[in-house]
């Protein structure tokens, strides 16, 4: 690039504070590679282990920084620097998909139409194996959600996703070969580390993945009205942070191209309007929630305002049910 010459507007940071994800990010990739590393200096993986359960949670939302359109205005340059698949579970470009398609907010908790809903469609639970509804009961706590959620999670996605590749869908095939890449070269390093992979998926990512489902556990609710199905968890605590300010969910989802370190600012402002939009769903703080939670459903597992009776399209136009 000659000198003097205007950098190309994709590799800019969408605004000088972006600076701060950027610095986030270099920070969690550079203290990730310090403990994956630390053997030779006497750190016991008892230490290791759970430092790094928290970059990986930090991580992940970074990568949903990424997915909408943050540090950068490249999705291309914004993909590539989240692209080490660090929690192992899933690729990218499937998270970015299907967490887009669940920001169209008159689908959210739909069982078919909302790729995060964790409800059934009626008919269909009850047709599940006792054993599925059993394990399903329990991850309807906070308690069963950090023990079976991530993975009831991995295996729906792996089985919807095996099952679209079959069909020809090229992109999500694309996107699980660019994941296998990355694995690979996240193994040679925990290989070149003297790090057990086997510790690693056990004691940092399936804790990590767990740890994240307790900010997704109470972020929704079934609601006839669109904008009363969002949460609030004015939170301030550590868990605010590693979740870069997504217990705000109803600011996020209101504004969601908006900047993790803008939502507290945004919620400060117009604290009254989101509340009152929301009608007041959320929870003081995450405490609240455990207590609330710990053994104690969310709400029932069959959808309790959806069936197939009120649908708005077709069946045979519907995809089929999660089991």
């Amino acid at each position: 690039m000659a000198h003097g010459q205007a950098r190309p507007a994709s590799l800019r940071l969408k605004t000088a504070r972006e600076s701060a994800t950027l610095v986030l990010l270099v920070a969690v990739y550079g203290l990730w590679g310090v403990f994956i590393f630390s053997a030779p200096w006497g750190i016991p993986w008892w230490v290791s282990c759970p430092v790094l359960t928290l970059l990986v949670v930090q991580f992940l939302s970074l990568q949903h920084e990424a997915l909408h359109g943050h540090p950068t205005r490249s999705s291309l340059i914004n993909e590539a620097l989240v692209s080490l698949p660090l929690a192992l579970i899933y690729p990218y470009r499937r998270y970015k998909s299907l967490h887009l398609r669940h920001h169209n907010d008159e689908n959210l908790t739909d069982p078919f139409d909302d790729p995060e809903s964790w409800y059934f469609e009626a008919e269909d639970f009850a047709r599940q194996h006792p054993v599925v509804k059993a394990l399903w009961r329990v991850n309807a706590t906070l308690m069963g959600r950090l023990l079976l959620g991530p993975l009831l999670s991995g295996i729906g996605l792996v089985r919807r996703d095996w099952e679209a590749v079959l069909r020809g869908d090229r992109a999500i095939l694309l996107a699980w070969a660019l994941h296998i890449f990355g694995l690979a070269v996240l193994f040679s390093l925990l290989t070149l580390a003297g790090f057990s992979a086997w510790l690693y998926l056990l004691a940092v990512a399936y804790p990590a993945s767990s740890i994240l489902m307790i900010r997704s556990f109470a972020e929704h609710r079934a609601s006839e009205h669109k904008e009363q199905r969002t949460a609030i968890i004015p939170d301030r605590g550590p868990l605010a942070l590693l979740f870069l300010n997504n217990n705000l969910h109803a600011v996020h989802h209101a504004h969601p191209t908006v900047a993790w370190y803008q939502l507290p600012r945004l919620f400060r402002e117009r604290r009254d309007e989101f509340l009152r939009t929301n009608g007041g769903y959320g929870y003081r703080n995450y405490l609240e929630v455990f207590a609330q939670h710990w053994r104690k459903p969310l709400d029932s597992i069959p959808h309790p305002l959806w069936n197939r009776h009120n649908r708005t399209r077709p069946i045979g136009e519907r995809r089929k049910p999660r089991s």
